[in-house]
């Protein structure tokens, strides 16, 4: 079982979706499918149920997720400790998961001429730290959305998003132009894990205590609206399935894109990565 292969897993169980967690890995579909069949028979375990809408975890799949991020980060641990130890040119970004953004093509394109030597490694996230590792030493500079604790950390805006409610196409207020968070009161929303950063998670809830269930993942948010008829909120212009739709919160505050770096860090990489991610964003 290599780590490679658990990545592939790991993807395709957040984006429950074959076609899309093989463009996330940025491959073509039957390698990534011929991985995780050969995954299975390794581990002698069904871990993906197949269907035309996509793919659902089966409870051994739904284990191995738990396990195989336990041993993802460890690994990535073990990669920045030897990177640093060796001196490497190197930076490390994290994501947020779902970062399909044009902004990041542009940044990706002019950091490679600015910087051709340099290594940039790339650690995409889920939902349940908007510092994408930043905390636990994983990445050297964070891509993601603001707000979130910022203790001991430099932020940076790059962009301000606005928001809407995101509704199964037949809810009644689905047909409305516009709303407020008022006419969402006592709806059941998507939310994030206990632990999760209190401030992410109360902006993403609309300021407000809620109910409904725990998601991880894009992808999870859009399901748990689909099959549930929950209640999220997700950035105007992130156009979801056919059966979802986005409708305008006129009284929610923007979701910020930022980049984030801690205090202490003076890496010139860093400082760089900031200066062209502006640039970037502008365009």
């Amino acid at each position: 079982m290599e780590l490679r292969t658990l990545r592939y897993f790991v993807a395709v169980a957040e984006e429950l979706h074959f076609g899309r967690a093989a463009a996330r890995l940025h491959m073509s579909q039957p390698p990534l499918s011929r991985a995780i069949k050969q995954l299975e028979g390794d581990l002698g375990a069904v871990l993906l149920h197949r269907n035309a809408a996509g793919v659902t975890l089966t409870p051994a799949g739904a284990a191995l997720l738990d396990e195989a991020r336990i041993l993802l980060d460890q690994a990535d641990r073990v990669r920045v400790r030897v990177a640093a130890a060796a001196g490497a040119p190197a930076i490390t970004v994290g994501l947020l998961g779902d970062s399909a953004d044009r902004s990041v093509t542009r940044l990706a394109a002019a950091y490679r001429r600015r910087h051709p030597g340099v290594e940039v490694v790339i650690r995409e996230t889920d939902l349940t730290d908007p510092t994408c590792g930043l905390r636990a030493g994983l990445v050297d500079v964070a891509l993601t959305r603001a707000p979130f604790d910022e203790t001991g950390l430099t932020v940076h805006e790059l962009r301000a998003d606005p928001v809407g409610a995101l509704l199964r196409a037949d809810d009644p207020l689905a047909r409305r132009d516009r709303l407020r968070l008022a006419d969402l009161a006592g709806r059941r929303w998507f939310r994030f894990p206990d632990g999760t950063d209190p401030i992410w998670q109360s902006y993403w809830n609309g300021g407000e205590p809620r109910e409904g269930p725990v998601v991880r993942a894009v992808q999870e948010c859009r399901q748990a609206v689909l099959w549930n008829g929950t209640v999220g909120m997700t950035v105007l212009g992130h156009e979801p399935p056919g059966e979802l739709v986005v409708v305008p919160l006129i009284d929610m505050p923007p979701s910020r894109v930022v980049a984030a770096w801690k205090e202490s860090d003076a890496n010139p990489l860093i400082r760089s990565f900031v200066q062209i991610a502006t640039a970037a964003y502008r365009g």
